[in-house]
């Protein structure tokens, strides 16, 4: 059984957190180095159905995408529902460790974990990290279809394999459109339009699409967007991650046993569909 330390070594090193945005907050947020760890649990959100999650499987490491604390904190009394989450963590011996945007930018990353869980092939970053000399590391992916399909089957494939939240897919632009070229972000994915127009892509399929940016996305050009649930779009990196971390497992000997959260933490629970006309 491996020392968290040596997990968090292993962790770091497909994460390292100097890659991470200067705002960012990632790294061990709980945990003792010395304790062993035989169980880990990945999930998007660290909430407390997912630390449930973790405390029902008898994990001692929960991995999270989104860190706890983003903009820090003063207190960490259990009245606040994430001080409640450290003191569940502590009590029950589970560490907590954040990759998010050394995540976002990896190689493989969450962009790329997306694109493969559409069936995309990634020819590049959509915003390359000027530090990685061979340009693969980076924001987002271009990708590339192996054959056109219309912007309503895209976004229907993507529905399809995302896992299911109440937004489902929105779509901005010409349904019959053909995508032969696509890129795809995960996450918050409306600040990177400008780099997304200099891919020359035919689509881009993001999360938290914003009204003015994408409504002047479109007038700008004949470009699709298809708008996907921040969480569901984030998802695909935690099997990614997984896999990872059970291939250094098995190098190692460790025989870690690896899991992938199966809980929504996506915050919208329900849709109902505009019926109405304006008057």
């Amino acid at each position: 059984m491996p020392r968290l330390s040596e997990v968090i070594a292993a962790l770091e090193s497909l994460w390292p957190a100097e890659r991470a945005e200067s705002w960012d907050a990632v790294g061990t947020v709980v945990g003792d180095p010395e304790q062993r760890v035989t169980r880990v649990l990945f999930a998007v959100d660290p909430v407390r159905d997912t630390v449930e999650e973790a405390l029902r499987l008898g994990a001692d490491l929960l991995v999270t995408h989104h860190p706890l604390y983003l903009r820090g904190t003063t207190t960490v009394a259990a009245t606040g529902f994430k001080g409640r989450v450290v003191h569940t963590l502590i009590k029950n011996d589970i560490a907590l460790h954040v990759a998010h945007t050394n995540a976002d930018t990896a190689d493989p990353g969450v962009s790329d974990a997306l694109a493969g869980a559409l069936d995309l092939r990634v020819v590049g970053p959509l915003v390359p990290d000027p530090t990685d000399p061979e340009g693969r590391r980076g924001l987002g992916r271009v990708c590339e279809l192996d054959h056109p399909v219309t912007v309503r089957d895209l976004a229907e494939r993507a529905a399809a394999r995302l896992p299911a939240t109440a937004q489902g897919i929105r779509v901005a632009g010409d349904p019959e459109a053909l995508v032969r070229r696509v890129a795809v972000s995960g996450g918050s994915g409306d600040s990177l339009f400008d780099a997304v127009r200099a891919a020359g892509v035919d689509a881009f399929l993001t999360a938290d699409l914003r009204h003015h940016p994408a409504s002047e996305a479109v007038a700008h050009s004949p470009l699709a967007l298809l708008d996907a649930a921040h969480w569901a779009t984030e998802w695909p990196w935690c099997e990614l991650a997984a896999a990872q971390l059970d291939e250094i497992s098995d190098r190692h000997g460790w025989d870690l046993r690896v899991h992938v959260s199966t809980t929504v933490t996506d915050p919208w629970t329900s849709h109902s569909p505009s019926l109405g006309a304006p008057n």
